[in-house]
Formats: C-alpha cells, sequence, structure tokens
C-alpha cells in the first residue's frame, strides 16, 4: 500500500509557529524531504526530533523526485518541508505534489506559516483580490516581459526579492507601474526586526538608494486603477445595426451581430432597430 506525502510548513522567522500538528506530523513520518537539510536539521534540533532527511532541491528534484516517489509507492510516508513557509508555493516541492498526484498518493498540505499571507495582511493595501508573482527573473528580456504583463493588472500584486536585488527591482517596476504607485515592503517578516514601509515605488527608490537594503524582502505593490469600459447606448445598437444592414446583413442578423458585439440584450437591440424606421 501506497504511503503519503505531507506539506509540511515551516516558520518563516519565529521558530514558535510551528504548530503541534506540524511537530506530529515531522514525528511520525518515516523521513522528511527538505530544500535545506542544515537549515532543516536546526529546525529539528529545536524540536527535539531526529529523523532521516533526505535532499530535494531546485538543482536535483529530477532525480531525487523520482527517488521520493518509489519509497512512497513502497509504503513509507514523506514529509516535505521547505527552508521556509509553505513547501510547494514558488518552490521545486511544485513538482514532486505534481509527480504524486499523478501517481495516485494522496498529497496532504497542513495549514501554517507563508510569507506571502502574512506580508499581505499587514500591507495596507487592498486584500480582497491579488496575484503572487514570485521572484521576477533575472533575465532582462523575460522579466521585461513578466513587467509588461502585468501593466494592466488590477490586483495587487505580490513579489519575492532578495536585498542585493531590491533597488534595481523597484526601478524596474517603477519605469512600468509609475512612480507614484504605493508599495509596501515588507521584511524580517516574524522576527525581532519586523519592518513594514508603506510608502511609492519613487520614495522607495530614493529610501534604499541612501540606506543599503538588508534581509529577505516581500513587496506587496497596489494594482492599476481599473479602466472604466464605456457602456453602449440605444443610438449605439442603432446605428451598427443600420451600418450591418448596409453592408448586406438581414435585419436578424444584424440584431443578432450587433448584440453580441455590444453585450447587450437583443430586445434592447430589437427595439433600437425599430427606431431606424422612424
Amino acid at each position: 500500500m501506497a504511503g503519503m506525502l505531507y506539506l509540511v510548513p515551516t516558520p518563516i522567522g519565529n521558530l514558535g509557529d510551528i504548530s503541534e500538528r506540524c511537530r506530529r506530523t515531522l514525528e511520525e513520518a518515516d523521513f522528511i524531504a527538505a530544500e535545506d537539510t542544515r537549515v532543516s536539521l536546526k529546525l529539528l534540533n529545536y524540536l527535539g526530533i531526529k529523523k532521516s532527511l533526505v535532499s530535494y532541491y531546485e538543482h536535483n528534484k529530477a532525480f531525487k523526485g523520482n527517488v521520493i516517489l518509489e519509497r512512497i509507492l513502497a509504503g513509507e510516508t514523506c514529509a516535505l518541508v521547505s527552508d521556509a513557509g509553505s513547501p510547494a508555493i514558488s518552490d521545486p516541492g511544485e513538482d514532486l505534489v505534481r509527480l504524486c498526484a499523478e501517481n495516485g498518493i494522496t498529497v496532504t498540505a497542513i495549514p501554517g506559516p507563508c510569507a506571502v499571507i502574512t506580508a499581505l495582511s499587514i500591507s495596507g493595501l487592498p486584500t480582497g483580490r491579488f496575484c503572487f508573482e514570485g521572484f521576477l527573473s533575472t533575465a532582462k528580456k523575460s522579466r521585461k516581459e513578466h513587467l509588461q504583463s502585468l501593466v494592466g493588472e488590477t490586483r495587487t500584486m505580490i513579489f519575492y526579492e532578495a536585498p542585493h536585488k531590491l533597488l534595481s527591482t523597484l526601478e524596474d517596476l517603477a519605469e512600468f507601474f509609475g512612480e507614484d504607485r504605493k508599495i509596501s515592503l515588507c521584511r524580517e517578516l516574524t522576527k525581532l526586526h519586523e519592518e513594514v514601509v508603506r510608502t511609492t515605488l519613487g520614495e522607495a527608490i530614493e529610501r534604499y538608494t541612501a540606506n543599503a537594503p538588508k534581509g529577505e524582502f516581500v513587496l506587496i505593490v497596489d494594482g492599476a486603477a481599473p479602466v472604466e469600459k464605456e457602456v453602449p447606448t440605444a443610438e449605439d445598437a442603432g446605428a451598427m445595426v443600420k451600418r450591418l444592414m448596409s453592408e448586406g446583413l438581414s435585419r436578424k442578423d444584424a440584431i443578432k451581430q450587433t448584440a453580441k458585439a455590444l453585450d447587450l440584450p437583443k430586445n434592447v437591440v430589437y427595439d433600437a432597430a425599430l427606431s431606424i424606421d422612424e
């Protein structure tokens, strides 16, 4: 009988955030797959747990993923952890989950620490709709294409960034979104020196040009202002029906095509069409 894969979130800074369920799952698993075994060993030592660790990270996931899969298919239970936060989110664990799903293995995720949600909740920016964009590519072309695709994004956007790349990322964000766009920069979340800077992209660039950034950042960027859609009028519908009929369409087909093009009810377009004769 096949085993299971548990996704176990780990603290993003404060070790006290580990839950009792996470601790118990790590203790009861047959083995633990870890992004960095040295980091995970510190957590296990804190919890007083001794367990077999298997390294699983971006550059060995193709090989180790199959090794882990075989052990689970043989009946073992695996607990997957990342260095911090929920595994499989902007993380190679995504591939292991897919591999297990494709092979009919039960995957269970335990709720817990996640830098994305933690930062969003204290950002002061809209939280009703948001999109997680992860780390921007270091390749200039891919980076520009990614940001260009977000120019009209109205949802709050979330990015991860390392301190040594923060300033160049802020400059790129300002280039595409404008220096007046609101941003909340969250760093050292749940740690002693946790900080949230609520400002604009332009002011953030000035701040971190003068003061070198420290710590890992979660960037919460306000979405673009929604573009108000013009609502077509009966006059617009009548004019379109008239034009289509002049091009050879029957009244029925002209009404049908106009209703679809202008996203109007057919009865509204029909009434507008009658006004043409009048």
